[in-house]
């Protein structure tokens, strides 16, 4: 991992010195105070006593306190004299590298001698600018020396090839004589070598980040927590416990950690400030999100991701994809999320393009062989097969996860249209009314789908209800249209003669007319067979006679002549 370990200026790094004597330049560099160091240094040069290292010194600090910015200035202005140290214009390589300016740090690279720094950070470049084939050839370059190790670990962490980055871990451990670990340990028993090895204590944190990528969230707490005991302050160490305690969903615990970490740090300390800010966003549900992400979309990857998923549960679908739209995914929550983008959009437009490819990107990631037997995979199949109309193969898919997503609504959702369009309507009902969220239930799709699990289990009058709390809309009407053509061919006749009846009054058509005289006569017949009561009648003349079809009369006098046989008053 490209990583800097920080400590900012807490205000109480004194020197157990009697009197009032000044702290030395080593005694801030020792204790990582860097900010201190600066503080030091920019006073020696404003009164005079600076040296020919001094500027070194203090674009060292400044790296080193994640002021890239200042530490460029510095470098720029030390590679222009004559007799510039030799490792300036590697040194502002680098700040052009961790500021993302990759081209300016190709054309500084330029000028420096050939090292074994110049060819990590060569390697590095070439996969930020896509040199593949340069890349490769750095490769081979590389030696079997810990530094240029720990470089190609982490080109496999920014990779998402995580298990190769703790590969290449293990084997720096291997090579240090740790007891009792070989090629063959299992993850539980390198973690007990890690946490007993201390020579290199730094892999502890990265070893943390790479089970923090594959979920193992125990694990790399577990590692962390050595690293912390010697550094108990380290930023990037604090952030990512409180990372792992907001996968481990304890929330409250993440905030405790990312707000002691805030009130540590001074104003002047850069490194990390804005992933720290950003985090705090996603533990607070987003919260603050158009305050903090907008600024950091081109700094923090994550950071367009998650307002992307900001937008997305805010019903601003447009803007959601407008930040997507150019992305090119390369891990897998970056094709759910595009493919996720693309289908709300594709749906919301009716673009058949736009669909396809959220199709293909779920079933990229649910056919990958990382991903095919994880939650998020299955999910992806589920979605896939979904756009296919393959509601067998959804209902499988989510059948397998449905323990894990018993009360979430957005699962339940998706799970219960499954089951309606495979004619389970019992247990889509069932699967609807576990839904809490208020705009589900006010969705079009919700109320239609309910609608016919009411009507299949002859619960018309409930599908009726559904209809009488709806606005009038184009919605509403085509509510009624569903219930009149899906009562009538599950015989539930009464109310498939109201609904016929409404929309002939709004639109009178032969075929409004038609189906109302058939459902009127269906519930004649039902109330012939004894099957519904003879109260009905009444109704079903008062239906007839809202239309003026020439048929209504001679129907309604083969009525009258069965109720008056029988003694019945309409």
């Amino acid at each position: 991992m490209i990583l800097s370990r920080i400590k900012p200026a807490l205000g109480g790094h004194q020197p157990e010195s009697h009197g009032k004597a000044i702290p030395t330049l080593e005694f801030f560099l020792s204790n990582r105070d860097y900010t201190g160091a600066i503080t030091l240094l920019e006073f020696e040069q404003s009164s005079g006593k600076s040296t020919q290292l001094t500027d070194q010194w203090l674009g060292y600090c400044a790296f080193h306190l994640g002021d890239y910015k200042k530490a460029m200035d510095i470098y720029s202005r030390l590679v222009q004299e004559p007799d510039r140290p030799e490792d300036a214009s590697i040194n502002l390589a680098c700040s052009y590298f961790f500021l993302g300016l990759y081209e300016e740090a190709q054309k500084a690279l330029e000028q420096t001698p050939k090292s074994s720094l110049k060819r990590r950070l060569q390697f590095h470049l070439a996969h930020k600018l896509g040199y593949e084939n340069q890349l490769m050839e750095l490769h081979q370059q590389l030696e079997n020396v810990t530094e240029d190790m720990l470089c190609l670990a982490a080109l496999h962490y920014l990779r998402s090839s995580y298990h190769e980055a703790i590969d290449i871990y293990k084997k720096i451990l291997l090579d240090n004589r740790v007891p009792h670990l070989t090629r063959q340990s299992n993850d539980i028993e390198f973690v007990e070598a890690l946490t007993q090895f201390t020579q290199y204590i730094a892999l502890n944190v990265y070893v943390a980040l790479c089970y923090y990528k594959l979920d193992y969230y125990d694990m790399s707490q577990e590692v962390l927590a050595t690293y912390l005991q010697k550094f108990p302050d380290s930023a990037i160490a604090l952030n990512l416990k409180a990372c792992n305690y907001y996968k481990l969903e304890n929330v409250k615990a993440a905030e405790n950690e990312i707000m002691s970490l805030l009130e540590k740090i001074s104003p002047s300390f850069i490194f990390g400030q804005d992933i720290i800010k950003h985090n705090l966003v996603a533990f607070r549900d987003g919260a603050g999100a158009l305050q903090i992400l907008p600024p950091l979309v081109d700094i923090i990857s994550e950071a367009r991701l998650n307002l992307t998923i900001y937008y997305l549960k805010q019903g601003e679908y447009m803007e959601a994809y407008e930040l997507l739209k150019n992305l090119e995914p390369t891990v897998s929550y970056e094709y759910i999320l595009k493919a996720t983008v693309n289908a709300v959009i594709g749906q919301e437009t009716n673009s058949r393009e736009l669909i396809k490819a959220a199709q293909q990107y779920f079933q990229l990631v649910g056919n990958s062989v990382s991903e095919c037997d994880t939650i998020p995979g299955r999910q992806c199949m589920a979605s896939a097969f979904f756009f296919q109309r393959k509601f067998d193969d959804v209902h499988l898919y989510l059948s397998s996860i449905k323990s894990y997503f018993f009360k979430d609504d957005a699962f339940n959702f998706n799970y219960a249209q499954a089951k309606s369009a495979l004619g389970n309507y019992k247990e889509a009902e069932e699967t609807f009314s576990r839904l809490q969220n208020d705009k589900l239930q006010n969705d079009y799709v919700y109320i239609t789908h309910m609608a016919r699990c009411y009507i299949m289990q002859g619960k018309a009058q409930a599908a009726w209800e559904l209809y009488l709390k709806m606005d009038t809309s184009t919605e509403s009407l085509s509510l009624l249209q569903l219930i009149a053509n899906d009562c009538y061919k599950k015989g539930e006749f009464y109310h498939a003669a109201k609904a016929f009846d409404l929309l002939e009054r709004l639109d009178p058509t032969p075929e409004h007319w038609e189906g109302k005289r058939g459902a009127c006569i269906g519930v004649f017949q039902l109330i012939v067979a004894d099957r519904q009561p003879t109260n009905l009648l009444s109704d079903i003349i008062q239906l007839l006679r809202n239309s003026t079809n020439p048929q209504v009369e001679s129907i309604i006098r083969v009525i009258k002549r069965w109720a008056k046989e029988r003694k019945i008053n309409i």
